[in-house]
């Protein structure tokens, strides 16, 4: 089993302590000297400075010296060997992770940025992580890269500065997410974004109440508050506790059974241009048309059979995951990453 670096460590001291220990003791007790002389006597010879000896020495104190110079050798060897692989892996471990860090996030394009770790980012984290969305973590506490799981991508530092946000390839990026502490952290952050990449989407998280409207006039293109949602869905739970359990059932990730998904419909696929009746994406596959998103944001619930479908249109639709597949074929489009 390896040792940990404090355990070798401690360790090498104390090699060190106990041999200047057992020197000092040695020439106490074989040639009757004082204790300064002793301890004189055994740091001189630790170290092989060469120095004339204290007092003449009898032979067994010189057999002593000579046992002890073997055995200092060795304790210090073996301390400073562990003191510099302990450094020099340290660097080298600094230098080449960050090394790779960097690589892999210039590699990342259409990528996720989550801007903090806290109780809703882990969250956020894991349904990312379920869904196979490409994303990283920008955190700036440091204690933090020893907590997280180690499949996540962490990028330490601030996420309110451009540099750091540049560093996470925000201009490749897909989406930002921003859940820090402060509604006036997650203002800076929105405006940087916006800043650095226009076509962003950007989502992020309302601490206080009558902060959404500067949030999405700083350019977030959702603003949530967690404690609004959090009080409907406790209501709902009580009052309407059916239409709650069903929405938790379909929205839940890895449901094998019913899923609600958004759908996409791009030019040219074999269901634009038709209405719902002849796509028979209902009759055929069985699945529920909740709602039809058009390119201009609003949105059409609960579309008649006669609904014409159009290019750029997104499908909120129910069904199950496998038909959902061959919907999103005959959509030609692709869902957000699974």
């Amino acid at each position: 089993m390896k040792k940990s670096p404090r355990r070798q460590l401690a360790l090498s001291f104390l090699l060190i302590f106990g041999v200047i220990a057992a020197g000092t003791l040695g020439y106490w007790a074989l040639e009757n000297w004082s204790f300064l002389d002793s301890l004189y006597m055994t740091v001189i010879t630790i170290t092989t400075i060469g120095f004339k000896e204290v007092h003449d020495m009898s032979g067994p104190g010189r057999f002593f010296t000579i046992f002890l110079i073997f055995s200092s050798v060795g304790a210090v060897f073996y301390s400073l060997n562990n003191a510099a692989r302990i450094l020099l892996e340290g660097e080298l471990k600094d230098v080449f992770g960050r090394r790779k860090l960097q690589s892999t996030i210039k590699s990342l394009r259409g990528h996720y940025i989550i801007c903090g770790y806290g109780r809703m980012g882990r969250v956020i984290c894991k349904e990312f992580a379920a869904m196979g969305a490409d994303f990283l973590v920008v955190e700036k506490a440091p204690e933090l890269e020893l907590t997280l799981q180690r499949d996540l991508l962490l990028l330490q530092g601030d996420a309110t500065r451009d540099e750091v946000l540049r560093e996470a390839g925000i201009e490749r990026a897909q989406g930002l997410v921003t859940v820090l502490p402060t509604d006036a952290e997650n203002l800076y952050v929105v405006l940087s974004a916006r800043g650095i990449n226009p076509g962003l989407t950007i989502v992020t998280r309302a601490v206080e109440e009558g902060s959404e409207q500067k949030l999405l006039r700083a350019g977030a293109n959702r603003v949530v508050s967690p404690y609004h949602i959090g009080g409907l869905r406790i209501a709902h739970s009580v009052l309407r506790p059916a239409v709650a359990d069903f929405i938790e059932f379909t929205t839940r990730s890895g449901n094998i059974d019913l899923q609600m998904q958004e759908v996409p419909v791009l030019e040219g696929s074999s269901v634009a241009g038709r209405t719902l009746s002849e796509s028979g994406i209902g009759r055929d596959l069985g699945i529920i048309i909740v709602a039809v998103r058009k390119p201009d944001g609003t949105m059409k619930v609960n579309p008649t059979h006669r609904h014409a479908i159009s290019p750029g249109e997104t499908l909120v639709v129910i069904g199950e995951p496998e038909k959902l597949k061959l919907l999103e074929e005959m959509s030609g489009g692709q869902r957000p990453p699974r």
